[in-house]
């Protein structure tokens, strides 16, 4: 992954653990202010409660007015209380808190119309008899404290029976009363219960507030900062893994970072760390190029001159067999004209030796002009065919159905393919397979040259000399055809490589430009 991407999935993670703390703490400041309200509501309706039985207990002792009203006033308040409480969804408790309110108010209607209509029939009974009329107020005054001993006294005072209406309202209001303060007692214990369950709920907000505080925030912050901490210390790592690698490359002794593959390219650093090993591979093939170089100046400069010094002797010795043998008759030992036919045959390939150690040396700048690809592979076939025996070699070029024109020296290129299938034929032994295939590479505007053939291959010694100077593995080879091979298409701005097993044949690998001038 990118630094780019790393720094934006950090900075992501961040604001996305910020947007969860905000969210989470917003939140909870919302209930924890919702607890508060449902708290202060909870009290509220506790005090008015505890107000309302107290009218409620003044009213049935004196049967003031104006504590009759007050019952109604603090009935109204709780049941606005509650009604907007509902509105916003405070739970269950609440509702059955507003039931027990309704029935509260609706059994104290009754009661205040059953005290009425005693009220109306007392005032019938006291005008008929007025012998008891200064009882009648006393019975009056705790009808409602006592309705039963007050039906009592009424039934013993005017002989009624149970059934008398009088006795059937005190009865009644008996009832409700007792009704009436079973009903504030539940609405005393509802109100302490919400008041209680507020509190609890109120406090566990709160808890859970401190925590977030306290524990959820610096985890989180723990999380981020490691998180950066480890990314941070990665890099740092591999830095200064590249910074020592780079120092020791100053003091010419280069050093690989390992542990990064070609294709990890996990972020910069890393790429910074691939091309460092990228330039090192180059460099080691420029360091064995110049080596190769320097080697074939200094071998070229030693032939030049063993060249020019062996032509002339070898020309005269060259001229002398020639003559020596045409005068050569049947009369002369057999001996005789054997030796001279070996002068002869060791003359001429000494000047073979020569003249490619001439070739060699004299290093001609290539003259390219553009030439068909498979035009070239062709002829350097066929003059191939003539020196060396190819009836049961099978050959296949394979390209391409367009052509494929190259910018190159043609003589020179000839000479390169005519090494090569000489080679491929005799390390064949004059049978097998030789293919040749070319593949154009429109990217790196190169040319992809491979020359494959079933002989007996190399070992991995051998490939590394192959194109060295004077190094050959055949009886009577020179060991120049390949380093000519290799100068030429490196003068060409090519490059050629060989791959081969032993035992299964071997592919040389060019690679030339496709330029047009």
């Amino acid at each position: 992954m990118r630094l780019g991407k790393k720094i934006t999935l950090g900075f992501f993670l961040s604001a996305s653990i910020m947007v969860v703390l905000v969210l989470f703490g917003y939140l909870n400041f919302v209930e924890v202010r919702k607890e508060i309200q449902l708290l202060e509501l909870s009290d509220t309706i506790r005090s008015k409660t505890l107000q309302l039985r107290r009218h409620e207990k003044n009213f049935f002792l004196y049967r003031d007015p104006k504590e009759l009203e007050a019952v109604y006033v603090y009935l109204k308040e709780i049941t606005m209380l509650l009604h907007e409480s509902d509105s916003t969804g405070s739970g269950r408790k609440l509702q059955e808190l507003n039931a027990t309110v309704n029935e509260y108010s609706q059994r104290f209607n009754r009661i205040e119309n059953i005290v009425r209509e005693f009220q109306s029939e007392l005032n019938k009974i006291s005008k008929s008899h007025m012998q008891h009329s200064a009882i009648l107020p006393l019975i009056e005054a705790a009808s409602l404290e006592s309705p039963l001993m007050s039906a009592e006294v009424l039934k013993k005072l005017y002989s009624l029976s149970d059934n008398h209406t009088f006795i059937e309202d005190l009865r009644k209001l008996d009832a409700e009363i007792k009704d009436i303060r079973r009903l504030g007692e539940e609405m005393i214990a509802f109100s302490k219960d919400f008041d209680k369950t507020a509190r609890v709920k109120a406090d566990k907000a709160l808890f859970l507030t401190q925590a977030m505080i306290l524990f959820v925030l610096p985890f989180f912050l723990f999380i981020g900062l490691g998180i950066s901490l480890i990314i941070i210390r990665g890099i740092l790592k591999r830095l200064n893994i590249l910074t020592e690698a780079v120092e020791k490359t100053s003091e010419e002794n280069f050093t690989y970072v390992s542990g990064f593959s070609k294709n990890k390219g996990r972020d910069e650093v890393d790429i910074l760390i691939q091309r460092f090993n990228y330039m090192g591979e180059r460099l080691e093939e420029r360091e064995k190029e110049l080596l190769q170089s320097k080697k074939l100046v200094a071998i070229g400069t030693l032939a030049s001159g063993v060249a020019h010094e062996l032509n002339n002797p070898l020309s005269n010795i060259y001229t002398t067999a020639q003559r020596l043998k045409k005068n050569v008759g049947d009369e002369y030992p057999p001996f005789i004209i054997k030796g001279l036919e070996d002068i002869f045959n060791q003359t001429m390939r000494v000047k073979k030796i020569v003249s490619e150690l001439l070739e060699f040396t004299r290093g001609r700048e290539p003259q390219p002009r553009k030439i068909e690809f498979n035009e070239l592979i062709r002829n350097a076939y066929l003059h191939v065919s003539d020196v060396v025996s190819t009836e049961k070699i099978r050959f296949s070029l394979g390209a391409p159905r367009d052509k494929i024109n190259v910018f190159v020296d043609p003589e020179q290129m000839e000479q390169v393919f005519i090494n090569l299938f000489r080679n491929a034929v005799e390390a064949m032994s004059g049978e097998g397979n030789l293919a040749v295939s070319s593949e154009p590479d429109y990217n790196l505007n190169n040319l992809i040259i491979k020359i494959a053939d079933t002989g007996k291959g190399m070992s991995q010694e051998t490939i590394e000399k192959i194109f060295e100077p004077f190094f050959t593995t055949k009886d009577k080879g020179t060991g120049l055809g390949l380093a000519i091979v290799y100068n030429i298409i490196r003068k060409h701005d090519g490059d050629i490589q060989v791959k081969s097993e032993k035992g299964k044949g071997t592919t040389f690998v060019i690679t030339l430009p496709l330029k047009e001038e």
